[in-house]
């Protein structure tokens, strides 16, 4: 025996924190002394609101400006992901190394682009899921469609493009 204890049996983990609701531990703050419990609030459908989490912690939070930004923020992003697919960045004359290297790091902006605009998505928040619809709209009527510029002459074998489009199969 080990003076009565159990074999270094003595510094036992604690037991497990309490789950909230939506699986994730409450929040615990400390304020002179007395501890409060926050639960964290994840919404399963969705909401139409300016106070939530978008992306980042505490981002909007309640105020209204910060929420009108992150719509605006999400609306760029989402153009931009539409840009991104529709353009054509490689350039006559180019070294096949050139063109592979420029292809990859338009194919991991455009990536990860549409990640943040998933990701914001998932927030459930109304708003930002127009907000990025409207800016996928808009960014394919501007660089997908031909109302905004002339169409190319037909050429066999070429693409209009150096990415294949964000397709969902």
């Amino acid at each position: 025996m080990d003076g009565g204890h159990m074999n270094g049996m003595t510094h036992m983990p604690p037991p497990p924190s309490p789950v909230t609701a939506t699986g994730a531990p409450p929040v615990t703050t400390t304020t002179t002394g007395a501890t409060m419990q926050h639960h964290a609030m994840m919404h399963m459908a969705f909401f139409w609101g300016t106070n939530g989490e978008i992306l980042f912690p505490g981002w909007p939070g309640s105020n209204s400006g910060m929420y009108v930004l992150v719509l605006i923020f999400i609306f760029i992003i989402a153009f931009l992901v539409e840009f991104l697919s529709h353009a054509n960045f490689a350039r006559r004359g180019s070294t096949t190394a050139a063109v592979g290297l420029v292809q990859t790091v338009v194919h991991t902006l455009r990536t990860g682009l549409g990640y943040m605009v998933m990701l914001a998505v998932m927030s459930f928040n109304g708003g930002v899921f127009l907000a990025a619809v409207a800016g996928h709209a808009l960014g394919f009527l501007v660089f997908g469609t031909w109302v905004f510029r002339k169409p190319p002459p037909p050429v066999t074998g070429d693409k209009s493009s150096d990415l294949s489009p964000m397709i969902c199969a």
